[in-house]
């Protein structure tokens, strides 16, 4: 639905705070970008309504269409690699990434896509790696507890991607890339193809019909330190995205639409597996299909009332073959059925204040077999409930203060019932021609109950010489998360912001290493709860646009992460990340990027100390516009060939070495 507002009028307006406050937006219907800053003038995951990011009460980090359009983020783990704090891992035992934020870890950060949940690959973890990017607007972080908003998952904060809206007429974009990683490609030559990519979107329709097909394919050939050996330190992987949605408007007030989407992975792994005195090649084929409908409908009224409808439903199957010697070992499948449905009333303003009320409704059930036997127990099949209400109330005191509370309901099947409430703070103390400063203090209640993964599952990887138990007696974690900060601009050229945090968690759900047995060659894992942990720390960023040609941007991340019973670090959180960005156009049709992470040590091992060294990359991009709406485009990851060292289990750095890659887009219609 169209805003009251066009997108381009600013929102944030002192005598009319209601104005702003009873602006409300469909979750996958968002207006356009504004080009300042490169920041999109509109965000709706941190309060379930439409806010400007400058007048949001909770804090908000953005990646806009502009900035994955420049990086050429084909997924989202990639979409993702740039924003301030967050840490991107490889899922244990897949070909994909997961995200850690704040200190705490992917299964207690909710995935949305336009709200919706989008099902784990592992029956916990999503794979950032298997949402692929044609289709997105832009994705929206909110860190700390936002149960409050989003439920049990939301723990450490919410991870949202916005789909792009159809206009009508008709518009789109086709491209096509191609890159080479060296020497390390598996073909043994050096400018032979390593990764493949394609994609297409066509949108098109009229003021009452629209639809969107769009199709995304990445081939990606995989690596190896040496190319004429059995072995391959990167997965083979190719992943297909398609999609098509449908939407109608049969009046100005009211949208209805279905999307459906279908996802294709086939990933190929080979290691070798020491059988003294010989090592033996090993291999593990898999096959993931997600398929996806997603359905729903706004109406908004004259007066600011609006309300929304929509549900989910999402199978999730998996298949993996693992072969030693050629020889068939084990024959896994795994299927994951999704339904969610999820409806929200927001009242018109009144007395200063806007009232949500809305409802969830969520299912999910996970079957799991190892050469046809359950790996599960029982029945073989688990599954989990939960019914849950939430309300908010946005309340603009004056120009100056607005106070958001929020609190939630939640009643699951296995843990019965459950209240998260929310409260943030928003206050403009500084305002004028050359400076304007706003101050944020919020806190939340978090709350996940234990996924079906970590309460059954039986993760059998004896051939990698371990295995992992789930635990049936593990409690829901829960969490006080406390975050304060501020942020200023100087004549909106220049930005800086910092951001204290503090999540308090009890009961936290990790795999304890410590209590890790082994016998035979093989150490098996299992869950457990740890009384009492917190994360800790502050991130800092700032923003300078130099003039209209050069731009600028740089950030650091602290955080501390402790076992509070025992005073020992929590594993796999590093304390220092640093994030560098640059932007410069020569001329005007062509923009140089540059991308600079970097992070400290790494605890991996609490037992034994073990720590995986700092690590720092660089990549370099290339726009150039050949033509009004045709860009070439080009670049080189990992520029300086930063890579882990295989031979040392501890050694969690970049996985993938240098790629040099390019390729060719062409936009059409308006965009």
């Amino acid at each position: 639905m169209a805003s009251l507002l066009p997108p381009s009028a600013p929102i944030r307006n002192r005598r009319r705070p209601l104005i702003a406050l009873g602006l409300t937006l469909c979750a996958a219907c968002e207006p356009g970008l504004a080009q300042e800053a490169s920041l999109p003038s509109v965000v709706v995951t941190a309060t379930r309504s439409e806010k400007t990011l400058e007048d949001t009460p909770i804090r908000t980090e953005v990646v806009d269409r502009a900035e994955i359009e420049l990086t050429h983020a084909r997924t989202l783990k990639q979409a993702l690699e740039n924003v301030p704090g967050l840490q991107l891992r490889e899922v244990h035992g897949k070909s994909g990434y997961e995200v850690s934020l704040q200190g705490l870890t992917s299964d207690q950060v909710l995935i949305l896509v336009d709200g919706l949940p989008i099902t784990p690959s592992t029956g916990s973890t999503v794979d950032l790696s298997q949402y692929l990017t044609t289709e997105v607007e832009r994705v929206e972080v909110v860190k700390g507890a936002t149960s409050a908003q989003y439920g049990s998952s939301a723990m450490g904060g919410v991870i949202n991607v916005i789909t792009r809206r159809i206009e009508p007429g008709l518009s789109g974009s086709v491209s096509a890339d191609v890159g080479s990683r060296g020497d390390q490609n598996v073909s043994g030559r050096s400018f032979d193809d390593a990764v493949r990519h394609a994609r297409l979107r066509v949108d098109g329709g009229s003021e009452r019909w629209r639809m969107r097909v769009n199709a995304d394919v990445l081939d990606d050939a995989g690596f190896s330190l040496n190319p004429s050996a059995w072995a391959r330190q990167g997965d083979a992987v190719r992943r297909g995205q398609y999609g098509a949605r449908l939407e109608w408007l049969p009046q100005q007030s009211t949208r209805l639409w279905v999307d459906g989407s279908a996802y294709r992975e086939n990933a190929r792994q080979r290691y070798d597996y020491f059988a003294p005195p010989n090592l033996v090649p090993q291999q593990k084929n898999e096959r993931i299909d997600r398929n996806r409908l997603v359905y729903g409908g706004t109406w908004r009224g004259d007066n600011g009332l609006r309300a929304e409808l929509k549900g989910l439903q999402e199978n999730y199957d998996s298949h993996s073959d693992g072969l030693s010697n050629g020889v068939l070992q084990n024959s896994r499948q795994a299927e994951q059925r999704t339904s969610h449905i999820t409806g929200q009333v927001d009242l018109p303003a009144w007395m200063k204040q806007l009232w949500q009320f809305g409802f969830d409704w969520h299912r999910e059930t996970l079957g799991q077999s190892n050469n046809g036997t359950s790996e599960l127990g029982g029945t073989g099949h688990s599954e989990r409930t939960s019914h849950e209400l939430f309300a908010q109330n946005d309340i603009v005191f004056n120009d100056t203060w607005e106070l958001l509370l929020g609190v939630r309901w939640q009643n699951d099947s296995d843990f019965g019932s459950h209240v998260a409430p929310k409260a943030s703070l928003r206050a403009h103390l500084l305002t004028g021609p050359t400076w304007n400063g706003s101050l944020r203090v919020s806190y939340g209640r978090g709350y996940r109950v234990p996924n079906l993964k970590e309460r059954h599952f039986l993760f059998d990887h004896s051939s990698l010489g371990y295995v992992v138990i789930g635990n049936p007696n593990l409690r829901p974690e829960s969490s006080n998360s406390f975050q304060i900060g501020a942020n200023f601009d100087y004549r909106k050229r220049a930005f800086f912001e910092v951001n204290f945090f503090d999540n308090r968690v009890d009961d936290l759900i990790q795999v304890d290493q410590a209590r890790a047995t082994t016998v035979n060659g093989i150490t098996s894992f299992t869950y457990q709860n740890v009384a009492r942990a917190r994360t800790y720390g502050v991130e800092t960023g700032a923003h300078w646009k130099v003039n209209p040609a050069l731009d600028l941007r740089a950030s650091y991340t602290y955080t501390r992460a402790t076992n509070e019973d025992t005073g020992q670090d929590l594993t796999r959180r590093p304390r220092n990340m640093v994030r560098l960005g640059a932007d410069w156009q020569p001329r005007g049709g062509t923009v140089l990027s540059v991308r600079a992470r970097a992070q400290s040590s790494e605890l991996v091992d609490s037992t034994a100390n073990g720590r995986s060294p700092a690590w720092s990359t660089l990549d370099l991009r290339i726009n150039h516009k050949i033509a009004r709406q045709t860009t070439l485009f080009g670049g080189i990851d990992n520029l300086f060939d930063r890579q882990r060292n295989f031979a040392t289990g501890t050694d969690f750095g970049p996985i993938s070495g240098r790629l040099v890659y390019v390729g060719i887009r062409h936009d059409f219609g308006n965009q």
